[in-house]
């Protein structure tokens, strides 16, 4: 299980309705548990996001670095890592 940093936690919290039509969480501790619930994963470059998302079994051929980016459950934190939400 990964562990989920504020910076991590804080970007969810911040950007959750690109993927859920309404917030699943309002804070620090609710925003983990979640994360834990559904396994949210932490990527250290795209390049760990487009290996995850292959090895989970979703066709991302022919997807840009850009489009990839885009990916509702694909979340940006600001640092060059990348949070992975399959709703």
């Amino acid at each position: 299980m990964d562990t989920y940093d504020d910076a991590c936690l804080e970007t969810f919290l911040k950007k959750q309705r690109q993927l859920f039509r309404e917030d699943v969480a309002t804070n620090l501790d609710e925003a983990e548990a979640f994360l834990e619930d559904c396994m949210a994963v932490v990527c250290k470059n795209l390049d760990e996001v487009r290996d995850y998302l292959e090895s989970a079994g979703m066709d991302i051929s022919g997807m840009g670095d850009q489009e990839l980016e885009e990916a509702s459950e694909v979340f940006a934190i600001g640092d060059g890592r990348y949070l992975i939400v399959e709703g």
